[in-house]
């Protein structure tokens, strides 16, 4: 961050060199806030236990939903802020980034939240978002051994999203 005439206060990290260096982490949220899935494919730093990970990550979700739909300028009936939304209610956001990552996010009519944290630079990554939730519905939701609600243990599905998540550039 540089401020007027300042010195650098916090670099940037090093652009991706190569594929599969791109994404940090993912998250699979179902409505009720249970992490269905997390990966890691880039985390050099782990600061906080899964558990605790996974609370602030959707704090952050619902907190951003909120205040989006309470600043959104279009809409006459803003409701309190804090008080939770229907998916696809009110506007949302899609990503934000700071100098060190970039979050993108996907609500699916369901109220799954899929969370990719990536490369700063790293472009828009809707598609990409549509993409994993297709790969999600394929491989898992048809899946007769899976359980709704349940953390996801699919091997055909965790493979197919490797592969995938390691080729965004």
């Amino acid at each position: 961050m540089q401020f007027f005439g300042g010195s650098d206060i916090s670099p940037s990290p090093p652009p991706p060199t190569a594929s599969g260096h791109n994404a940090h982490m993912m998250y699979i949220f179902n409505r009720s806030g249970i992490c269905l899935l997390y990966r890691e494919w880039n985390r050099p730093l782990h600061t906080l236990n899964a558990q605790q990970d996974h609370k602030l990550m959707f704090g952050l979700l619902f907190s951003l939903k909120s205040l989006t739909a309470k600043m959104d300028p279009t809409s006459a009936d803003k409701g309190n802020l804090g008080v939770p939304q229907l998916p696809g209610q009110g506007c949302s956001f899609h990503s934000f980034r700071t100098n060190t990552y970039k979050l993108s996010f996907m609500e699916t009519p369901s109220g799954m939240k899929i969370i990719l944290l990536t490369h700063p630079r790293t472009g828009d990554l809707r598609e990409s978002l549509k993409y994993i939730y297709n790969l999600y519905v394929e491989y898992v939701v048809k899946n007769p051994l899976y359980a709704p609600g349940t953390p996801i243990r699919c091997d055909l599905f965790n493979t197919s999203l490797d592969q995938y998540v390691r080729s965004i550039s």
